[in-house]
């Protein structure tokens, strides 16, 4: 939590403890999400995650230390993480044994010391097991964490799943560092967030890969892709790292499918501002997935998703786009999911534009829009989509048409500039719908809270406006 939103994350991790619990020393079982109100965990920040992991390949068995870095909020006598299936066989809290309980996806802590307002302190977690055993259910596909499929594992978590891997405050306001310290047979190449910064040759047949993150994320966007990679490097805009990992029997063939990639990231940076992280790239796993996943710095595809399919490039630009928003801009609450669809798939569209011609653009959303209208009440207004149905296909395209309005509506330059200011404003913090239509509002000098409603939140799709593009 940076930059101006450090207040207001603060605050809400506060109030989510206070009006959780009676008692100020311990550490609510949750941080209030309207949607998820048991996601995440009060009374602390976590600040750095050291995740040591050892992967066998034959069982799909993990055995793993997880070590947290955090801040107390307040004096705490007991604390929660979030942390699904496996076996625990130690917890310490600043190097001493605690005590601890488990239910469902809680694992409450009591440590043998209280724990100080404003300090420090660590917890190691020992734990062993086979990901999934003991899971009830998963909220999608997109929510399994770490997934076993025949040629490899890849880590997709969204917007619960980090829990079914490691120990965590599994919430998008409480994002935090990470270095992964995983180990591997020989065969295997291993691909996390952030940079490599080591590969060890052990003197068994195996491998410890070590990624590190400069920059903090939220837990579902934390990965880990294990397969025998090909690793493919080329640079972005000033000389940003750009490095992918791609089943080597495919990597000629990808490599093409992602060669405008530098030019996307550099087309962003023009209409939303400079990339935010360390480096950027994508990772394929070897097997067929119907969806791909923004994990921060290295983004998640399947091989169905690009290998002879037409839209890629707009696949990829989404996905791309999210490391704008959704990654670096981050949610408050999962009901504000469009704020990250929404933004992406006009994003998509932008790119679309400039690499196709403004007719392009217009097409599509045209597309879009007889779409939407056609199918009624399946697709949901953005603003507030069920619970259930999270990532319904209304907050993708509905969201997109809600962008591509008010930039009819404002013209050209005020849309822009609201996109840069938005970005540059809540960048590497986290932010709500109500921030959007504040800013856009703000920077506009007419009141867009009645025509952003419509868009967002009425259960009748408004009226498509001329696509009469305004300077």
């Amino acid at each position: 939590m940076k930059k101006i939103s450090v207040i207001f994350c603060v605050l809400w991790l506060s109030i989510g403890l206070t009006t959780a619990q009676n008692n100020s020393t311990q550490g609510a079982a949750g941080l209030g999400d309207s949607y998820f109100p048991d996601l995440g965990n009060g009374g602390y920040d976590a600040e750095h995650y050291t995740l040591d992991l050892t992967w066998d390949d034959i069982t799909n068995k993990l055995d793993g230390t997880v070590t947290i870095r955090a801040k107390a909020y307040n004096d705490l006598t007991r604390f929660n993480l979030d942390f699904e299936g496996f076996t625990i066989s130690n917890i310490l809290v600043e190097g001493k044994n605690a005590d601890y309980t488990r239910e469902g996806r809680e694992l409450e802590i009591t440590p043998t010391i209280r724990l100080k307002q404003d300090e420090t302190f660590e917890i190691v977690v020992s734990y062993s097991g086979v990901p999934g055993d003991n899971v009830a259910g998963y909220y999608d596909v997109f929510a399994r964490g770490w997934t076993r499929y025949p040629n490899g594992v890849y880590v997709a978590s969204e917007p619960d799943g980090a829990a079914y891997w490691y120990p965590v405050n599994d919430h998008p306001l409480d994002k935090a560092t990470y270095t992964f310290k995983i180990t591997v047979p020989d065969a295997y190449v291993v691909a996390a967030n952030g940079q490599q910064q080591q590969v060890v040759d052990n003197p068994d047949p195996t491998t410890t890969y070590t990624w590190e993150t400069r920059d903090e994320m939220a837990s579902y966007l934390a990965t880990v892709n294990i397969a025998k990679f090909k690793r493919v490097t080329t640079v972005g805009p000033h000389e940003l790292p750009i490095r992918h990992y791609f089943p080597a029997d495919q990597a000629d063939s990808l490599t093409k499918t992602f060669a405008d990639f530098p030019d996307m990231i550099a087309y962003y940076e023009t209409v939303f501002g400079a990339y935010p992280f360390e480096a950027a790239g994508a990772v394929v796993a070897d097997t067929r997935l119907s969806f791909a996943l923004e994990t921060q710095t290295l983004i998640l595809f399947g091989k169905d998703v690009l290998v002879g399919q037409t839209d890629a490039e707009t696949v990829i630009a989404h996905e791309l786009a999210h490391q704008w928003f959704g990654d670096s801009v981050s949610l408050t609450q999962w009901k504000d999911v469009w704020l990250n669809e929404g933004f992406a798939t006009y994003a998509s569209m932008l790119w679309l534009e400039h690499s196709k011609g403004q007719n392009a653009l217009v097409r599509q959303m045209n597309t879009y829009y007889t779409i939407i209208a056609s199918q009624g009440t399946r697709y949901v207004p953005p603003g507030a989509p069920p619970k259930e149905d999270l990532f319904n296909e209304g907050v993708y395209l509905r969201g997109a048409w809600t962008l591509h309005a008010l930039r009819l509506k404002v013209g050209d330059e005020l849309f822009f500039k609201i996109m840069n200011t938005y970005y540059d404003r809540f960048k590497y913090g986290n932010t709500s719908t109500t921030d959007f239509i504040s800013l856009a509002t703000e920077i506009s000098g007419e009141d867009l809270q009645p025509f952003l409603n419509q868009w967002l939140f009425d259960e009748t799709v408004p009226a498509k406006p001329d696509q009469t593009f305004k300077p």
